[in-house]
């Protein structure tokens, strides 16, 4: 067996139907008293029934996180926290929520809570990103790392069912991805394929059935395990692809991980052979060579949006993104190709099959 370090994360996570209305309870341990809630334009009204919910611990709703966390609004809102004497940040929704709230951490060494919305795993992560000229830098710093993450199925209910498509085969992404990391594990591959498992089969029942609560806690429960993957390994060429599509481009961030995701799995279906085989076993693929277009078809299936230009990507993206890619790479089991990668963005650009 391979040698491997495997590191707990230290988060307190809450799980279950109906466990919003438990949130004081859960909190008061940490006796945080002036909780600011982050939201997104479109979650305001649900931050202010949170904050009437919890009105003798909160100080206010904030309701200006935005997708990739632009440099402006993040040194805004560092400014507003230091002057609402906020001690404790609340992030309600998705990746653009947690973002945010991970921003500030990151400056003012505030303890985050995390309550998602969506299926996007950035709450189990110390992981943050920033876009500024365009380009999203990502890094890893202790401090945004959330202390609490209360998960209740109930808050996905009405996510729509596109969002909760993309979302969740997002949160497939950082599982798969977890299979080939540079320093992945048993243990945390052990994770990966149940999330891969467990999304996999929850998806399309959700889009039959958009308030199926069995479906909707097992998509859940899949992407707590697909987050806690993100944060424990690293990731390669697909987050490379996304995180250079949505700074440069402004990409719907779920929507572009959903795309890509295809193209990525095809892209390294030689490249760890074991990986390969665990992944193509987990979505009952016989071939690993169909593993892109197994992907490509459940997207299909899930009524995602097939091709990047229906994002709002150029034309001239691809030749762009490939060398963007080029010159600055993650680690990545398969050597990045130029060529290769191009051609392969081009199909993904078009909507093409990965094949």
């Amino acid at each position: 067996m391979q040698a491997f370090h495997y590191q707990a994360l230290p988060i307190d996570v809450h799980f279950g139907v109906g466990h919003l209305q438990k949130i004081q309870e859960i909190l008061r341990p940490y006796a945080y008293q002036r909780i600011l809630i982050i939201t997104t334009a479109g979650q305001q009204a649900a931050g202010e029934r949170l904050l009437a919910q919890i009105q003798d611990m909160a100080v206010a709703v904030y309701p200006h996180a935005v997708m990739h966390v632009p440099k402006e609004v993040a040194d805004q809102a560092i400014q507003d926290v230091q002057r609402l004497g906020v001690d404790c940040c609340l992030a309600l929704g998705g990746g653009s929520a947690i973002g945010l709230a991970k921003a500030i951490a990151l400056e003012t060494h505030l303890p985050i809570i995390a309550i998602p919305t969506t299926y996007a795993g950035s709450e189990m992560t110390a992981v943050y990103g920033i876009t500024e000229n365009q380009l999203k830098t990502t890094g890893k710093a202790a401090q945004v790392l959330p202390k609490v993450v209360i998960y209740d199925p109930e808050l996905t209910l009405n996510l729509p069912t596109e969002i909760s498509a993309c979302s969740g085969m997002n949160a497939m992404a950082h599982a798969v991805e977890a299979l080939y990391a540079q320093d992945k594990n048993p243990i945390v591959s052990l994770m990966a394929l149940e999330a891969i498992t467990q999304l996999a089969q929850a998806l399309p029942e959700i889009v039959q059935a958009p308030h199926n609560m069995q479906a909707r806690e097992h998509a859940l429960y899949g992407a707590w395990l697909a987050g806690v993957c993100l944060g424990s390994v690293g990731m390669a060429i697909h987050h490379k692809i996304c995180h250079s599509l949505g700074g440069r481009y402004q990409l719907p961030h779920a929507q572009t991980h959903a795309i890509v995701l295809a193209y990525s799995v095809y892209y390294n279906r030689h490249a760890d052979i074991a990986a390969m085989n665990q992944l193509a076993a987990a979505l009952n693929v016989s071939d690993r060579e169909q593993l892109g277009l197994a992907i490509y078809q459940l997207n299909q299936r899930l009524n995602i949006p097939m091709a990047l230009k229906d994002l709002g990507l150029p034309e001239t993206a691809p030749a762009q993104v490939a060398r963007i890619i080029c010159d600055s790479p993650y680690y990545n089991p398969h050597e990045y190709d130029y060529a290769e990668l191009e051609a392969l963005l081009t199909k993904a650009y078009w909507g093409q099959a990965p094949l």
